[in-house]
């Protein structure tokens, strides 16, 4: 098992909420709603989906909450799957997050980065690709270094960066709903338009999910709160409380301004929404504060997800240089290292959408066996300490197991091979596991050391 204290613990509970919101409020929500306008062209069914997104968000959020407290170390999901379903299942994971996982998700921020940013200075990034690559490819390295430099340094940015975008997200939804009327708005925009079909509603929940995808993420950093019984509970569930309210709210205002066909036709929706109040000025405004948000979203990100490989390289099951802590900084900088490099890679060889897509479909089946996870424990390990117990036990945990079944049936039917070879690239770690590490890892745990 993992030392959680060989990183310090440097991450109060206002640090740690700031990461929830960090990790969360990122691209998906100045990105993915014309994915799921696009699926779902029904206004009342385009808000019902955030609506829907957040509460499967919070439910997974509510039963997350119980693991890391009990499990408070470095790695989160990580640690969970090893004490709940064994060693193999947790490798699973840390291979899907190498070659799936981390670097689509950051690689998917970075994107939304470096287009919000042209968008800023003017410049039209669907006309200038190669340049948006390598603004977000810069920006990856900028905050790869910060979060090298120290945790408490990219706590600082991640803490200034989730309230500025907090406030700016909820500020664009008051423009809307309260400017908006003036300039065009209309609540003629929530008026029924277009049939939805299951496999469209499935679709888009994807692109909503991907949105909300990072209210257990602050579990990556386990290792390094405070107080992490205690702390780790509160954060999670109040920021992603805070993040569903603010994403209905802007949500609802980018239908009132543009309707749901013109939020189809815009990727960089935000942007456009301001325009169409305020004009150009407006605009520049608000991708300045995208662009702020995603940076700090990827910030958020190197302080939690490489962890998941530095916990497992501590456990044998990765290369052991991927654990080492950097004499002066205290960081585990190698682990940053590889995160980076595999997602500048990525930056600059797939799409925003075929990175999110990815991310969303891989990832939910372990969010998935986590939440079991507990019924298992409960089971297996009655005296267990748990200083937080879901709220709603067994129901909430149940509802969020049959949510995430039912989505991924739905992804498998609707589009067979894109998420059969998704699960097929998965499973490929296990044989992995027990060619390269399942010998290693046994030693480990036996206590050897090799």
């Amino acid at each position: 098992m993992s030392s959680p204290d060989r990183l310090p613990r440097t991450l109060g509970l206002g640090s740690a909420t700031a990461l929830v919101i960090g990790i969360t409020i990122g691209s998906g929500i100045f990105r993915s709603p014309a994915g799921v306008a696009q699926r779902v062209g029904d206004p009342v069914v385009f808000i019902g989906l955030w609506v829907v997104g957040g509460m499967l968000a919070l439910a997974g959020a509510l039963s997350l909450a119980e693991l890391a407290a009990a499990f408070p170390e470095s790695g989160g999901y990580y640690a969970y799957l090893r004490e709940s379903w064994g060693r193999a299942v947790a490798f699973l994971f840390g291979w899907t997050q190498l070659v799936l996982l981390r670097a689509s998700a950051i690689g998917g921020i970075a994107l939304a980065c470096g287009q919000y940013t042209l968008r800023m200075l003017g410049v039209d990034p669907s006309a200038h690709p190669l340049l948006a690559q390598l603004v977000s490819a810069s920006a990856i390295l900028i905050a790869a270094s910060a979060n090298i430099v120290g945790a408490r340094i990219g706590a600082a940015i991640v803490n200034a960066s989730s309230s500025a975008k907090f406030v700016a997200l909820v500020g664009l939804a008051g423009v809307a709903l309260f400017l908006g009327g003036a300039h065009g708005a209309s609540t003629a925009n929530f008026a029924s338009t277009a049939p939805v079909t299951a496999s469209g509603f499935g679709l888009a929940l994807v692109s909503v999910l991907w949105a909300y995808d990072g209210f257990g993420d602050v579990s990556f950093a386990g290792g390094e709160v405070i107080r992490p019984d205690r702390t780790l509970p509160r954060a999670i569930i109040g920021g992603t409380m805070a993040v569903v309210v603010a994403y209905v709210l802007v949500n609802v205002g980018y239908v009132y301004v543009l309707s749901t066909p013109s939020v189809a036709k815009s990727p960089l929706v935000a942007a456009d929404t301001m325009t169409a109040i305020v004009g150009p000025a407006g605009a520049a405004l608000v991708s300045l504060l995208v662009a702020v948000s995603t940076f700090g979203a990827l910030n958020a990100d190197f302080l939690g997800s490489p962890r998941v490989f530095f916990a497992m390289a501590d456990d044998g099951l990765f290369f052991r240089a991927v654990a080492r802590v950097h004499p002066r900084f205290r960081t585990p900088h190698v682990a940053i290292m590889l995160t980076a490099a595999m997602s500048v890679i990525l930056v600059f060889s797939r799409s925003f959408e075929a990175l999110t897509e990815t991310f969303v479909i891989a990832i939910w089946p372990f969010y998935g066996l986590c939440v079991a996870g507990i019924f298992r424990l409960r089971r297996l390990r009655p005296d267990l300490k748990r200083p937080y117990r879901v709220a709603g036990y067994p129901i909430v945990p149940a509802v969020f197991l049959i949510a995430v079944v039912g989505f991924l049936l739905n992804a498998l039917l609707s589009e067979p091979v894109a998420t059969g070879i998704t699960f097929a690239i998965i499973l490929a770690g296990l044989p992995v596991y027990w060619v390269a590490f399942g010998r290693r890892a046994s030693n480990v745990a036996a206590g050897s050391d090799f």
